[in-house]
């Protein structure tokens, strides 16, 4: 048995377990949101973190990290009862298609494993549905657990995700409004541009010097003393 296991949130930046392969790609229909609670990482019974989990959503694409585990059943078996102690919280395991940006039409790998979580909060005790994005934030700035805060959380998933070079507009204006929550302005920073050939002057756009002969040029800075 050979498993590939699709990571959307915490994964991407730290897997935590032994892999033999990792490709950055994405998967179709699904986007990234903050409706999913956690009580035993970065919050508690108490007071839950907001964590990510899926939103199924028709042309949507969702960026992450793909990790391949072989290597004989115990290696496979190993790896898999770690991942679903870590995501204890999500109650689905869904098989998706991984594209990577070389070709959006065919998929790089079928059959991928994605912990997901049933929009459900009847059926689905950890889910917390959707709320307005003032309120996630105040949720996000203040609670915390064993493993830490929830905002060290989303402000690594923001940076893990410029990392990748594959922001999510969503998760950088979450992040951004746990900023004013906390009254902090430091962002994920951006790497300094180098000026594209298009952008340096050329030899023709830089005006001529003028050279003067000998006689001139003294007689130019006689008349300036």
């Amino acid at each position: 048995m050979v498993f590939w296991i699709f990571g959307y949130g915490s994964l991407v930046w730290n897997p935590g377990f032994e892999y033999d392969e990792k490709l950055i790609g994405y998967i179709k229909d699904y986007r990234r949101v903050f409706d999913l609670a956690c009580i035993d990482h970065r919050g508690t019974p108490e007071k839950p973190a907001r964590t990510c989990t899926l939103d199924a959503s028709k042309g949507a694409i969702c960026w992450g990290a793909a990790y391949c585990v072989r290597g004989g059943p115990e290696k496979e078996k190993e790896a898999m009862e770690y991942l679903e102690r870590r995501e204890c919280e999500y109650d689905s395991k869904t098989l998706v298609d991984f594209f990577t940006e070389e070709d959006s039409l065919h998929p790089a790998l079928t059959g991928v494993i994605v912990f997901t979580s049933t929009p459900d909060k009847v059926n689905n005790k950890y889910y917390l549905g959707p709320a307005p994005l003032e309120e996630m934030a105040r949720q996000i700035a203040t609670a915390s657990g064993p493993c830490g805060n929830n905002q060290e959380y989303i402000f690594k998933m923001e940076k893990a995700l410029h990392d990748i070079s594959h922001e999510d507009d969503y998760i950088i204006e979450l992040a951004n409004e746990v900023r004013k929550v906390l009254g902090i302005t430091e962002s994920v920073p951006k790497e300094k541009k180098l000026l594209s050939p298009s952008q340096i002057p050329l030899k023709s756009h830089i005006s001529p010097v003028k050279i003067l002969p000998l006689s001139e040029a003294i007689a130019a800075v006689a008349a300036d003393s």
